[in-house]
Protein backbone atom coordinates (compact mmCIF):
# COMPACT_ATOMS: atom_id res chain seq x y z
CA UNK A 1 0.00 0.00 0.00
CA UNK A 2 1.14 3.38 -1.15
CA UNK A 3 2.49 4.97 2.47
CA UNK A 4 1.89 2.27 4.53
CA UNK A 5 4.14 0.90 6.71
CA UNK A 6 3.86 -3.10 6.74
CA UNK A 7 4.14 -4.86 10.03
CA UNK A 8 3.81 -8.52 9.96
CA UNK A 9 -0.05 -9.81 9.22
CA UNK A 10 -1.26 -6.00 9.47
CA UNK A 11 -1.49 -3.07 7.43
CA UNK A 12 -1.04 0.37 9.44
CA UNK A 13 -2.42 3.10 7.97
CA UNK A 14 -1.78 6.98 7.89
CA UNK A 15 -4.49 7.62 10.42
CA UNK A 16 -3.04 5.37 12.68
CA UNK A 17 -5.95 2.53 12.46
CA UNK A 18 -4.57 -0.74 11.73
CA UNK A 19 -6.76 -3.53 9.26
CA UNK A 20 -5.91 -7.48 9.84
CA UNK A 21 -4.80 -8.70 6.32
CA UNK A 22 -6.69 -11.93 7.44
CA UNK A 23 -9.92 -10.26 7.89
CA UNK A 24 -10.16 -8.61 4.78
CA UNK A 25 -9.26 -11.88 2.78
CA UNK A 26 -12.13 -13.61 5.04
CA UNK A 27 -14.14 -10.50 3.60
CA UNK A 28 -12.99 -11.32 0.41
CA UNK A 29 -13.78 -14.78 0.64
CA UNK A 30 -17.57 -14.22 1.71
CA UNK A 31 -18.17 -12.29 -1.44
CA UNK A 32 -16.85 -14.54 -3.33
CA UNK A 33 -19.13 -17.25 -1.77
CA UNK A 34 -22.17 -15.29 -2.36
CA UNK A 35 -21.09 -14.44 -6.28
CA UNK A 36 -20.78 -18.53 -6.39
CA UNK A 37 -16.84 -18.19 -6.92
CA UNK A 38 -15.05 -21.84 -7.06
CA UNK A 39 -11.46 -22.42 -5.79
CA UNK A 40 -9.52 -20.90 -9.04
CA UNK A 41 -11.74 -18.77 -10.44
CA UNK A 42 -10.94 -14.80 -10.19
CA UNK A 43 -13.39 -12.35 -8.73
CA UNK A 44 -13.22 -9.59 -11.59
CA UNK A 45 -13.73 -6.33 -10.46
CA UNK A 46 -14.35 -2.99 -12.97
CA UNK A 47 -14.43 0.37 -12.39
CA UNK A 48 -15.86 2.16 -15.43
CA UNK A 49 -14.35 6.25 -15.66
CA UNK A 50 -11.61 7.71 -14.36
CA UNK A 51 -12.63 10.48 -12.69
CA UNK A 52 -11.26 11.31 -9.28
CA UNK A 53 -13.74 9.41 -6.87
CA UNK A 54 -13.68 6.46 -9.27
CA UNK A 55 -9.95 6.52 -9.34
CA UNK A 56 -10.15 6.69 -5.68
CA UNK A 57 -12.33 3.80 -5.43
CA UNK A 58 -10.52 1.50 -7.43
CA UNK A 59 -7.07 2.35 -5.79
CA UNK A 60 -8.69 1.60 -2.39
CA UNK A 61 -9.96 -1.94 -3.88
CA UNK A 62 -6.72 -2.24 -4.91
CA UNK A 63 -4.94 -1.03 -1.87
CA UNK A 64 -6.75 -3.53 0.55
CA UNK A 65 -7.59 -6.51 -2.18
CA UNK A 66 -5.19 -6.46 -4.69
CA UNK A 67 -2.70 -8.53 -2.93
CA UNK A 68 -5.07 -11.74 -2.94
CA UNK A 69 -4.02 -12.23 -6.73
CA UNK A 70 -5.26 -15.70 -6.96
CA UNK A 71 -8.87 -14.27 -5.68
CA UNK A 72 -9.32 -11.10 -6.88
CA UNK A 73 -8.48 -8.81 -9.95
CA UNK A 74 -9.65 -4.85 -9.85
CA UNK A 75 -8.92 -3.11 -12.80
CA UNK A 76 -10.23 0.20 -14.35
CA UNK A 77 -11.40 1.38 -17.57
CA UNK A 78 -10.76 4.97 -19.16
CA UNK A 79 -10.97 6.24 -22.73
CA UNK A 80 -7.71 6.31 -24.43
CA UNK A 81 -6.06 9.54 -25.94
CA UNK A 82 -6.56 12.08 -23.38
CA UNK A 83 -3.30 13.91 -23.66
CA UNK A 84 -2.15 15.92 -20.23
CA UNK A 85 -0.92 19.26 -20.72
CA UNK A 86 2.37 20.57 -20.04
CA UNK A 87 1.31 22.91 -17.20
CA UNK A 88 -0.08 19.69 -15.78
CA UNK A 89 3.33 17.64 -16.11
CA UNK A 90 5.00 20.45 -14.75
CA UNK A 91 2.91 20.33 -11.55
CA UNK A 92 2.95 16.47 -11.80
CA UNK A 93 6.25 16.49 -11.48
CA UNK A 94 6.50 18.68 -8.68
CA UNK A 95 4.07 16.68 -6.64
CA UNK A 96 6.53 13.28 -7.66
CA UNK A 97 9.95 14.99 -5.77
CA UNK A 98 8.17 16.41 -3.03
CA UNK A 99 7.03 12.49 -2.22
CA UNK A 100 10.15 10.60 -1.89
CA UNK A 101 7.58 7.33 -1.75
CA UNK A 102 6.40 8.48 -4.72
CA UNK A 103 9.49 9.32 -6.44
CA UNK A 104 11.47 5.80 -5.14
CA UNK A 105 8.26 3.82 -6.29
CA UNK A 106 8.80 5.48 -10.03
CA UNK A 107 12.77 4.82 -10.13
CA UNK A 108 12.39 1.70 -9.46
CA UNK A 109 9.48 0.78 -12.06
CA UNK A 110 11.99 2.80 -14.31
CA UNK A 111 9.50 5.36 -14.98
CA UNK A 112 10.84 8.25 -13.68
CA UNK A 113 12.13 9.40 -17.19
CA UNK A 114 9.42 10.13 -18.91
CA UNK A 115 8.25 12.33 -16.31
CA UNK A 116 11.54 14.31 -16.59
CA UNK A 117 11.38 14.48 -20.53
CA UNK A 118 7.17 15.63 -20.27
CA UNK A 119 8.42 18.47 -17.59
CA UNK A 120 11.14 19.43 -20.36
CA UNK A 121 8.44 19.27 -22.97
CA UNK A 122 10.00 16.39 -24.72
CA UNK A 123 7.12 14.10 -24.18
CA UNK A 124 3.59 14.24 -24.36
CA UNK A 125 1.76 12.00 -21.89
CA UNK A 126 -1.28 10.62 -21.82
CA UNK A 127 -4.19 10.34 -19.00
CA UNK A 128 -4.50 6.63 -19.30
CA UNK A 129 -0.51 6.00 -19.34
CA UNK A 130 -0.25 8.20 -16.04
CA UNK A 131 -3.03 5.98 -14.24
CA UNK A 132 -1.18 3.28 -14.45
CA UNK A 133 1.82 4.88 -12.40
CA UNK A 134 -1.21 6.25 -10.03
CA UNK A 135 -1.94 9.63 -11.01
CA UNK A 136 -5.02 10.63 -11.93
CA UNK A 137 -5.67 13.66 -14.54
CA UNK A 138 -8.81 15.13 -12.35
CA UNK A 139 -6.25 14.76 -8.89
CA UNK A 140 -2.87 15.22 -9.83
CA UNK A 141 -2.08 16.51 -6.38
CA UNK A 142 -3.46 13.31 -4.35
CA UNK A 143 -0.81 10.27 -5.83
CA UNK A 144 -2.91 6.60 -5.89
CA UNK A 145 -1.61 3.55 -6.04
CA UNK A 146 -0.51 1.90 -9.48
CA UNK A 147 -3.55 0.73 -11.07
CA UNK A 148 -4.27 -1.59 -13.81
CA UNK A 149 -5.70 0.37 -16.77
CA UNK A 150 -7.58 -0.81 -19.93
CA UNK A 151 -8.38 1.24 -22.59
CA UNK A 152 -10.81 -1.31 -24.44
CA UNK A 153 -13.62 -1.03 -22.83
CA UNK A 154 -15.30 -4.59 -24.31
CA UNK A 155 -11.94 -6.33 -22.75
CA UNK A 156 -12.73 -4.35 -19.42
CA UNK A 157 -16.24 -5.17 -18.95
CA UNK A 158 -17.40 -8.18 -21.07
CA UNK A 159 -16.59 -10.85 -18.15
CA UNK A 160 -16.52 -8.56 -15.12
CA UNK A 161 -18.56 -9.11 -12.18
CA UNK A 162 -18.79 -6.65 -10.13
CA UNK A 163 -18.95 -3.18 -12.30
CA UNK A 164 -18.19 0.08 -10.47
CA UNK A 165 -19.93 3.36 -12.27
CA UNK A 166 -17.67 6.63 -11.81
CA UNK A 167 -18.96 7.88 -14.86
CA UNK A 168 -20.61 11.81 -15.08
CA UNK A 169 -24.34 11.01 -15.09
CA UNK A 170 -24.30 12.85 -18.42
CA UNK A 171 -22.28 9.94 -20.22
CA UNK A 172 -23.32 7.13 -17.60
CA UNK A 173 -26.45 6.14 -20.63
CA UNK A 174 -23.96 6.17 -23.39
CA UNK A 175 -21.35 4.51 -22.37
CA UNK A 176 -23.47 1.43 -20.58
CA UNK A 177 -25.38 1.04 -23.81
CA UNK A 178 -22.20 0.50 -25.43
CA UNK A 179 -21.09 -2.00 -22.71
CA UNK A 180 -25.09 -3.68 -23.01
CA UNK A 181 -23.50 -5.21 -26.69
CA UNK A 182 -20.95 -6.76 -24.94
CA UNK A 183 -23.16 -8.43 -22.25
CA UNK A 184 -25.44 -9.88 -24.84
CA UNK A 185 -24.22 -13.51 -24.21
CA UNK A 186 -23.73 -13.19 -20.29
CA UNK A 187 -25.12 -16.05 -18.45
CA UNK A 188 -24.74 -14.51 -15.19
CA UNK A 189 -25.62 -11.26 -13.78
CA UNK A 190 -22.71 -8.77 -12.79
CA UNK A 191 -23.61 -5.93 -9.72
CA UNK A 192 -23.09 -2.78 -11.09
CA UNK A 193 -22.24 -0.12 -8.29
CA UNK A 194 -23.11 3.76 -9.18
CA UNK A 195 -20.73 6.27 -7.85
CA UNK A 196 -22.59 9.06 -10.22
CA UNK A 197 -24.32 12.13 -8.57
CA UNK A 198 -26.91 14.05 -11.04
CA UNK A 199 -30.27 13.14 -12.74
CA UNK A 200 -31.93 14.17 -15.80
CA UNK A 201 -35.48 15.52 -16.25
CA UNK A 202 -37.87 13.62 -18.08
CA UNK A 203 -41.57 15.26 -18.86
CA UNK A 204 -43.41 12.34 -20.50
CA UNK A 205 -46.22 10.68 -19.65
CA UNK A 206 -45.72 12.53 -16.12
CA UNK A 207 -42.51 14.92 -14.82
CA UNK A 208 -40.02 12.57 -13.59
CA UNK A 209 -36.28 12.78 -12.79
CA UNK A 210 -34.10 10.07 -14.38
CA UNK A 211 -30.57 8.51 -12.07
CA UNK A 212 -28.09 7.19 -12.97
CA UNK A 213 -28.74 3.86 -12.27
CA UNK A 214 -32.57 4.25 -13.36
CA UNK A 215 -30.31 4.92 -17.23
CA UNK A 216 -27.69 1.57 -15.99
CA UNK A 217 -31.18 -0.37 -15.94
CA UNK A 218 -32.89 1.30 -18.85
CA UNK A 219 -29.64 0.47 -21.34
CA UNK A 220 -28.42 -2.39 -19.69
CA UNK A 221 -31.42 -4.75 -18.68
CA UNK A 222 -29.94 -5.54 -15.80
CA UNK A 223 -32.38 -5.84 -12.59
CA UNK A 224 -32.55 -3.13 -10.60
CA UNK A 225 -32.07 -4.91 -7.65
CA UNK A 226 -28.70 -6.01 -9.17
CA UNK A 227 -27.60 -1.95 -9.48
CA UNK A 228 -26.53 0.16 -6.29
CA UNK A 229 -25.86 3.70 -5.27
CA UNK A 230 -22.98 4.79 -3.00
CA UNK A 231 -22.91 8.30 -2.06
CA UNK A 232 -21.87 10.16 1.08
CA UNK A 233 -20.00 13.57 2.69
CA UNK A 234 -17.07 12.74 1.17
CA UNK A 235 -14.15 14.37 -1.08
CA UNK A 236 -11.89 11.74 -2.66
CA UNK A 237 -8.45 12.77 -2.33
CA UNK A 238 -9.20 13.10 1.55
CA UNK A 239 -10.52 9.49 1.23
CA UNK A 240 -7.63 7.87 -0.25
CA UNK A 241 -5.72 10.00 2.22
CA UNK A 242 -7.36 7.88 5.01
CA UNK A 243 -9.37 11.02 6.46
CA UNK A 244 -12.40 9.60 8.75
CA UNK A 245 -15.33 9.16 6.17
CA UNK A 246 -18.35 7.56 6.08
CA UNK A 247 -20.84 6.45 3.01
CA UNK A 248 -24.24 4.81 2.01
CA UNK A 249 -24.47 2.11 -0.10
CA UNK A 250 -28.22 1.61 -0.89
CA UNK A 251 -30.18 -1.08 -3.12
CA UNK A 252 -31.55 -4.22 -2.50
CA UNK A 253 -30.52 -6.07 0.51
CA UNK A 254 -29.43 -9.49 -0.76
CA UNK A 255 -26.26 -7.03 -2.41
CA UNK A 256 -25.98 -4.04 0.01
CA UNK A 257 -25.46 -5.65 3.27
CA UNK A 258 -22.54 -7.82 2.05
CA UNK A 259 -21.07 -5.05 -0.01
CA UNK A 260 -21.32 -2.70 2.74
CA UNK A 261 -18.70 -5.25 4.65
CA UNK A 262 -16.66 -6.10 1.53
CA UNK A 263 -16.47 -1.88 1.46
CA UNK A 264 -15.91 -0.89 4.97
CA UNK A 265 -12.34 0.08 6.39
CA UNK A 266 -11.49 1.57 9.72
CA UNK A 267 -11.25 4.87 8.18
CA UNK A 268 -13.86 4.28 5.55
CA UNK A 269 -17.38 3.14 7.45
CA UNK A 270 -19.95 2.10 4.93
CA UNK A 271 -23.38 2.21 6.03
CA UNK A 272 -26.54 0.47 3.90
CA UNK A 273 -29.72 2.18 3.25
CA UNK A 274 -32.91 0.62 1.35
CA UNK A 275 -34.33 3.60 -0.44
CA UNK A 276 -31.99 3.89 -3.86
CA UNK A 277 -33.40 6.55 -5.89
CA UNK A 278 -33.99 9.08 -3.52
CA UNK A 279 -30.57 8.90 -1.83
CA UNK A 280 -29.29 9.12 -5.35
CA UNK A 281 -31.42 12.47 -6.13
CA UNK A 282 -30.09 14.15 -2.83
CA UNK A 283 -26.70 13.55 -4.10
CA UNK A 284 -27.39 15.41 -7.28
CA UNK A 285 -29.41 18.10 -5.26
CA UNK A 286 -26.58 19.56 -2.99
CA UNK A 287 -24.59 19.75 -6.40
CA UNK A 288 -27.28 22.49 -7.80
CA UNK A 289 -26.78 25.02 -4.60
CA UNK A 290 -23.05 24.79 -4.15
CA UNK A 291 -22.20 26.20 -7.24
CA UNK A 292 -24.63 29.30 -5.79
CA UNK A 293 -22.61 28.74 -2.80
CA UNK A 294 -19.31 29.45 -4.59
CA UNK A 295 -21.00 32.21 -6.38
CA UNK A 296 -21.97 34.04 -3.33
CA UNK A 297 -18.54 33.90 -1.55
CA UNK A 298 -16.69 34.94 -3.87
CA UNK A 299 -18.51 38.05 -4.96
CA UNK A 300 -18.53 38.75 -1.39
CA UNK A 301 -14.85 38.35 -0.51
CA UNK A 302 -15.68 35.21 1.61
CA UNK A 303 -18.40 36.99 3.79
CA UNK A 304 -19.15 34.69 6.65
CA UNK A 305 -22.57 36.57 7.41
CA UNK A 306 -23.56 36.39 3.72
CA UNK A 307 -22.50 32.63 3.44
CA UNK A 308 -24.85 32.19 5.77
CA UNK A 309 -27.90 34.00 4.35
CA UNK A 310 -27.45 32.43 1.02
CA UNK A 311 -26.72 28.82 3.33
CA UNK A 312 -30.18 29.43 5.12
CA UNK A 313 -31.94 29.91 1.65
CA UNK A 314 -30.55 27.42 -0.10
CA UNK A 315 -30.98 24.81 2.67
CA UNK A 316 -35.14 25.73 2.74
CA UNK A 317 -35.38 25.38 -0.81
CA UNK A 318 -33.54 21.94 -0.55
CA UNK A 319 -36.10 21.06 2.29
CA UNK A 320 -38.56 21.90 0.63
CA UNK A 321 -37.71 19.94 -2.86
CA UNK A 322 -36.93 16.94 -0.90
CA UNK A 323 -41.08 17.07 0.70
CA UNK A 324 -41.64 16.66 -2.70
CA UNK A 325 -39.46 13.97 -3.81
CA UNK A 326 -39.79 11.74 -0.10
CA UNK A 327 -42.53 10.17 1.67
CA UNK A 328 -40.58 10.38 4.80
CA UNK A 329 -38.17 13.34 4.03
CA UNK A 330 -36.89 13.88 7.67
CA UNK A 331 -34.66 10.92 7.79
CA UNK A 332 -32.72 12.17 4.69
CA UNK A 333 -32.38 15.85 6.43
CA UNK A 334 -29.33 14.57 7.77
CA UNK A 335 -27.35 12.87 5.02
CA UNK A 336 -27.91 15.37 2.91
CA UNK A 337 -27.02 18.57 4.68
CA UNK A 338 -23.95 16.49 5.64
CA UNK A 339 -23.34 16.06 1.79
CA UNK A 340 -24.10 19.89 1.25
CA UNK A 341 -21.65 20.94 3.71
CA UNK A 342 -18.44 18.87 2.37
CA UNK A 343 -19.56 20.37 -1.24
CA UNK A 344 -19.51 23.53 -0.03
CA UNK A 345 -16.84 23.68 1.62
CA UNK A 346 -14.60 21.85 -0.64
CA UNK A 347 -15.81 20.71 -3.78
CA UNK A 348 -15.83 21.54 -7.58
CA UNK A 349 -19.14 22.53 -7.84
CA UNK A 350 -18.56 25.39 -5.25
CA UNK A 351 -15.29 25.85 -6.72
CA UNK A 352 -16.59 26.57 -10.42
CA UNK A 353 -19.06 29.00 -8.28
CA UNK A 354 -16.44 31.04 -7.36
CA UNK A 355 -14.41 30.69 -10.30
CA UNK A 356 -17.25 31.93 -12.68
CA UNK A 357 -18.16 34.66 -10.17
CA UNK A 358 -14.36 35.83 -10.17
CA UNK A 359 -14.01 35.88 -14.01
CA UNK A 360 -11.48 33.12 -14.15
CA UNK A 361 -13.91 30.83 -15.69
CA UNK A 362 -17.05 31.49 -18.73
CA UNK A 363 -19.93 29.49 -19.27
CA UNK A 364 -18.49 29.30 -22.85
CA UNK A 365 -15.63 27.00 -21.80
CA UNK A 366 -18.49 24.15 -20.80
CA UNK A 367 -18.75 21.78 -17.58
CA UNK A 368 -16.19 19.37 -18.10
CA UNK A 369 -13.21 21.55 -16.91
CA UNK A 370 -9.50 20.24 -17.33
CA UNK A 371 -7.95 19.18 -13.77
CA UNK A 372 -11.29 19.32 -12.20
CA UNK A 373 -13.61 16.69 -14.09
CA UNK A 374 -17.26 17.58 -14.64
CA UNK A 375 -19.19 19.65 -13.24
CA UNK A 376 -22.26 18.07 -12.72
CA UNK A 377 -24.13 21.07 -10.96
CA UNK A 378 -24.99 22.61 -14.03
CA UNK A 379 -26.76 19.48 -15.53
CA UNK A 380 -29.07 19.51 -12.14
CA UNK A 381 -29.43 23.00 -12.66
CA UNK A 382 -31.55 22.61 -15.98
CA UNK A 383 -33.17 19.02 -14.84
CA UNK A 384 -34.70 20.22 -11.56
CA UNK A 385 -35.76 23.96 -13.21
CA UNK A 386 -37.68 22.37 -15.89
CA UNK A 387 -39.07 19.00 -13.32
CA UNK A 388 -40.57 22.07 -11.04
CA UNK A 389 -41.95 24.39 -13.66
CA UNK A 390 -44.43 21.96 -14.70
CA UNK A 391 -47.84 23.23 -13.75
CA UNK A 392 -48.81 19.66 -13.21
CA UNK A 393 -47.15 20.17 -9.88
CA UNK A 394 -48.64 22.71 -8.66
CA UNK A 395 -48.85 23.70 -5.17
CA UNK A 396 -50.47 26.55 -3.69
CA UNK A 397 -48.78 30.05 -2.98
CA UNK A 398 -48.74 31.42 0.87
CA UNK A 399 -49.41 35.06 0.00
CA UNK A 400 -51.24 34.95 -3.57
CA UNK A 401 -53.33 32.53 -2.61
CA UNK A 402 -52.95 30.59 -5.91
CA UNK A 403 -52.00 27.43 -7.41
CA UNK A 404 -47.90 28.06 -8.94
CA UNK A 405 -45.54 25.47 -10.29
CA UNK A 406 -43.05 24.68 -7.38
CA UNK A 407 -39.99 26.43 -9.30
CA UNK A 408 -41.66 29.94 -8.08
CA UNK A 409 -41.03 29.24 -3.75
CA UNK A 410 -37.82 28.58 -5.24
CA UNK A 411 -36.12 31.45 -5.68
CA UNK A 412 -32.52 30.65 -5.52
CA UNK A 413 -32.97 28.13 -7.94
CA UNK A 414 -34.78 30.23 -10.31
CA UNK A 415 -31.87 32.50 -10.61
CA UNK A 416 -29.06 30.11 -10.91
CA UNK A 417 -31.24 28.61 -14.16
CA UNK A 418 -30.66 32.37 -15.53
CA UNK A 419 -27.55 32.33 -14.66
CA UNK A 420 -25.99 28.93 -15.77
CA UNK A 421 -28.87 27.81 -18.25
CA UNK A 422 -30.33 30.73 -20.52
CA UNK A 423 -27.61 33.00 -19.28
CA UNK A 424 -29.86 36.21 -18.86
CA UNK A 425 -28.04 37.21 -15.71
CA UNK A 426 -24.21 37.58 -14.75
CA UNK A 427 -22.97 35.46 -11.65
CA UNK A 428 -23.86 39.07 -9.38
CA UNK A 429 -27.71 37.94 -9.91
CA UNK A 430 -27.18 35.43 -7.15
CA UNK A 431 -26.31 38.16 -4.80
CA UNK A 432 -29.62 40.10 -6.25
CA UNK A 433 -31.31 36.76 -4.66
CA UNK A 434 -30.44 37.40 -1.63
CA UNK A 435 -31.34 41.17 -1.67
CA UNK A 436 -34.45 40.60 -2.71
CA UNK A 437 -36.80 42.71 -0.70
CA UNK A 438 -39.86 40.62 -1.30
CA UNK A 439 -38.03 37.21 -0.33
CA UNK A 440 -40.49 35.12 2.09
CA UNK A 441 -38.24 34.24 5.80
CA UNK A 442 -36.71 30.58 4.64
CA UNK A 443 -38.78 29.50 8.08
CA UNK A 444 -42.30 29.98 5.71
CA UNK A 445 -41.15 28.02 3.56
CA UNK A 446 -40.23 24.80 5.82
CA UNK A 447 -43.41 25.81 7.23
CA UNK A 448 -44.94 25.04 3.87
CA UNK A 449 -43.65 22.29 3.29
CA UNK A 450 -44.14 20.28 6.86
CA UNK A 451 -47.70 21.97 6.40
CA UNK A 452 -49.02 20.60 3.15
CA UNK A 453 -49.14 17.34 1.75
CA UNK A 454 -46.73 17.91 -0.99
CA UNK A 455 -45.22 14.29 -1.56
CA UNK A 456 -45.18 13.52 -5.49
CA UNK A 457 -44.17 9.71 -5.73
CA UNK A 458 -44.49 10.29 -9.36
CA UNK A 459 -41.19 12.57 -9.43
CA UNK A 460 -39.37 9.47 -9.03
CA UNK A 461 -41.41 7.15 -11.12
CA UNK A 462 -43.38 5.43 -8.04
CA UNK A 463 -47.21 4.73 -8.67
Amino acid sequence: MVGSIKVKSQNLHSNGSVQNCASMEEKLDELRHLLGKAEGDILKIVGVGAGAWGSVFAALLQDNYGQFREKVQIRIWRRPGRTVDKATAEHLFEVINSREDVLRRLIRRCAYLKYVEARLGDRTLLADEILKDGFCLNMIHTPLCPLKVVTNLQEAVWDADIVVNGLPSTETREVFEEINHYWKERITVPIIISLSKGIEAALEPLPHIITPTQMINRATGVAMENILYLGGPNIASEIYNKEYANARICGAEKWRKPLAKFLRQPHFIVWDNSDLVTHEVMGGLKNVYAIGAGMVAALTNESATSKSVYFAHCTSEMIFITHLLAEEPEKLAGPLLADTYVTLLKGRNAWYGQMLAKGELSLDMGDSISGKGMIQGVSAVGAFYELLSQSSLSVLHPEENKHVAPVELCPILKTLYRILITRELASQGILQALRDETLNDPRERIEIAQTHAFYRPSLLGQP
